[in-house]
């Protein structure tokens, strides 16, 4: 792992995510450990959490996932892209399942995409796109089973049922998966999830009924995947846990899962000054300091990802040394008060991950904690201001 050589491939990039492509492998292989005979399908959508979407894909298929799944078709086609021109471990099923009207199903077709059909008008554009392009479409059919949110539900379900064998009697296309997502996952004992349960295993008997040769049945999230034995089914389809961060943090955290982090968000402080006790800081001085002072300048704002509500509370490193954002955050910037410790322009600040020499600064979870969010959100929301880079033995090999 060579975290201490971000800051010299960045040149003067103020801040950068580190992200350490063997812990998302690790990650992976335990995750289809975990999921004890069912494939793992590794999600990488939304830029694979913020983690970047094709070496992160890679390296979750090095650490044994043999699907990938995202949440839109432009992913999925970069996917595809990336697989054609030279990263041909990528040539793995994918999985788009959230798709606007009007989507480029003819693309995606042509590309070996496999699609999720929520709804007789979305299998409808699929089947009239597969014949446009002469090629049969890969369906998953999406039931809710709960949740309220994408999928077929209620009399919708057996209309979609119908209308994908009607759809697959003339060759439009090939139901191949049944897919539904759960409510509540990370409550293991909660009744509803063994109602969800029941109610997707009743929909894989109505499609065997209608004559679908289902090659994957699948519903299960990261917190399923290692709380609900019983709902995994013939794939899997963790998300969070590839990035190393436990999907239930109050069951259980990232080293009991035997989970690695992979992400670390790192700057320099840009300046330093002592000041006054009394002094106020940032905009509209929320933050007022106790006892003389010195304050140093972060070049990192919400603007690069860190949540406004974490002015005031957000855990840094800083210099070595525990400290929390002093006043509001801004756009581009965020204060400390480091006391009386011996912090410089040039030292290193952790938000959280590790420092370039090993050191555990905060996690994403103890941002999420103070901003009042989950880890989902703080490590998917760093923007793409921040350069990503690439550590560890994978990320060599890979030539990144």
């Amino acid at each position: 792992m060579t975290h201490s050589a971000a800051p010299a491939l960045l040149g003067n990039a103020p801040a950068r995510v580190v992200v350490d492509l063997d812990a998302i492998a690790d990650n992976a292989n335990e995750m289809t450990r975990r999921a004890e005979g069912a494939s793992v399908l590794g999600v990488v959508k939304g830029d694979a959490y913020g983690h970047g979407l094709v070496p992160s894909a890679r390296a979750a298929v090095s650490g044994g996932a043999t699907w990938l799944g995202v949440a839109q078709l432009a992913e999925a086609m970069t996917l595809r892209r990336a697989a054609a021109e030279g990263a041909g471990d990528l040539d793995v099923p994918v999985l788009s399942w959230l798709h606007a009207p009007g989507s480029p199903f003819a693309d995606a077709i042509e590309a070996r995409i496999d699609l999720g059909a929520p709804s007789v008008g979305e299998l409808d554009g699929i089947a009239a796109a597969a014949r446009r392009v002469g090629r049969r479409a890969r369906v998953h059919l999406k039931v809710d089973t709960g949740l309220a949110r994408n999928g077929a539900y209620g009399d919708d379900w057996p209309r979609l049922v119908e209308a994908a064998k009607a759809a697959q009697a003339t060759g439009d296309v090939e139901v191949v998966g049944l897919m539904t997502h759960f409510v509540r996952a990370d409550e293991p004992g909660h009744p509803e999830n063994t109602a969800q349960i029941e109610r997707f295993t009743s929909a894989a008997t109505d499609c065997e009924s209608a004559g679908f040769e289902l090659e994957v049945r699948h519903m299960s999230n990261s917190p399923a995947t290692f709380f609900l034995p019983e709902a995994r089914f013939d794939l899997v389809r963790p998300g969070l846990a590839l990035y190393g961060l436990s999907p239930a943090p109050d069951l259980a955290t990232s080293e009991e899962l035997t989970l690695r982090p992979a992400m670390s968000i790192t700057a320099n402080v840009t300046v330093t000054k002592r000041v006054p006790a009394g002094q106020g800081v940032s905009y509209g001085h929320t933050y007022t300091t106790p006892r003389e002072t010195t304050l140093a300048d972060i070049p990192v704002g919400y603007a690069d990802g860190v949540p406004r509500a974490a002015s005031n509370v957000g855990p840094l490193l800083v210099a070595g040394a525990r400290t929390t954002i002093a006043g509001r955050v801004c756009m581009d910037q965020i204060v400390t008060d480091a006391g009386d410790a011996a912090v410089a322009a040039g030292d290193e600040v952790v938000l959280f991950g590790r420092a370039s020499d090993g050191t555990q600064g905060p996690s994403a979870q103890d941002w999420a904690d103070a901003a009042g969010t989950i880890s989902y959100e703080i490590v998917t929301r760093m923007s793409t201001r921040l350069p990503r880079v690439y550590t560890g033995s994978l990320a060599k090999e890979l030539g990144l």
